[in-house]
Formats: C-alpha cells, structure tokens, sequence
C-alpha cells in the first residue's frame, strides 16, 4: 500500500505492507505531536522537534504497554480465581 502524507508542511510518499494500520491517521498524530512541540520554542530546528517527538511518542507507547500488561494479569488472576471457584462449586467426581 502507498500512501501520500503530509508532516509539518512536507508531502512523504510512505509504503506499507500493513493495510489495517491507517498511515494518513498515525501521519496527523505525528504531526500533531511535533506541532505542540514546535509551538513551545520556536529556537528548536526541526530535527530537534523530530525527537522530541519521537520520544513523547515512545514514552506513550511504554506507559501504554504497561497498562495493558497489567491488565492482562489482572485478568490473568481474575479468571483463575473464577477457575478454582468454579472448581470447588463443582460436585466431588465431576470432573471425570
């Protein structure tokens, strides 16, 4: 799949092999990010707003990771927990 973007005023043409991942919605976040960037300190060049940008992005995504594993074990303790509930609400020998 390719994909015309527009990030801080310049056109990138962009290939993917993912097409469930909506390039043009992920290029106006980036863009997004590095505007608010840009906005605070007009002495940053662009490479600096870039990375900065980048590691917001990233910084995110590990808080968001996070979250999601602890959720996964939240429910990892849940549902065990639901297991030998039901385990013990069940009849002696029905298991078999």
């Amino acid at each position: 799949m390719k994909v015309q973007i527009t990030i801080r005023g310049r056109r990138y043409t962009v290939r993917s092999d993912e097409d469930d991942i909506d390039l043009e919605a992920v290029a106006r976040y980036v863009d997004g990010k590095m505007g608010e960037l840009a906005s605070r300190s007009s002495t940053f060049d662009d490479y600096t707003v870039a990375m900065l940008a980048a590691l917001n992005i990233a910084s995110e995504f590990e808080r968001f990771k996070r979250d999601v594993d602890q959720e996964l074990a939240n429910l990892d303790r849940e549902i065990a927990s639901t297991a030998v509930l039901l385990e013990a609400a069940l009849p002696a020998g029905s298991a078999e």
